[in-house]
């Protein structure tokens, strides 16, 4: 998946770094780097479907980040936090 545009929603970003300490950086190095990448439900607008995004920063941190692929092809995070054992056990197996 090549990400060509991430749009940035103020509340969500707020909420993000408040509740979950993720940087819009360290979420922005995951979407344009080395990522896993799988569907994880329909959207409510068709056409705009939810993934999961696990991938490693270059500082050491696994994150897993919820996003919503527009129409458009571009990236609305939606969230971010630390990847469970379980993704980061998915995701050192996939590497």
């Amino acid at each position: 998946m090549n990400v060509q545009r991430i749009v940035w929603i103020p509340a969500i970003v707020e909420k993000i770094e408040r509740k979950h300490r993720v940087t819009i950086l360290e979420i922005a190095e995951i979407l344009h780097g080395k990522k896993k990448v799988r569907k994880i439900e329909k959207g409510k607008v068709k056409g705009e479907d939810v993934y999961l995004a696990l991938g490693q920063t270059q500082a050491g941190r696994y994150l897993a980040i919820f996003f919503i692929m527009k129409r458009d092809n571009s990236i609305l995070p939606i969230s971010a936090r630390e990847m469970d054992h379980k993704e980061k056990r998915r995701y050192k197996h996939a590497k």
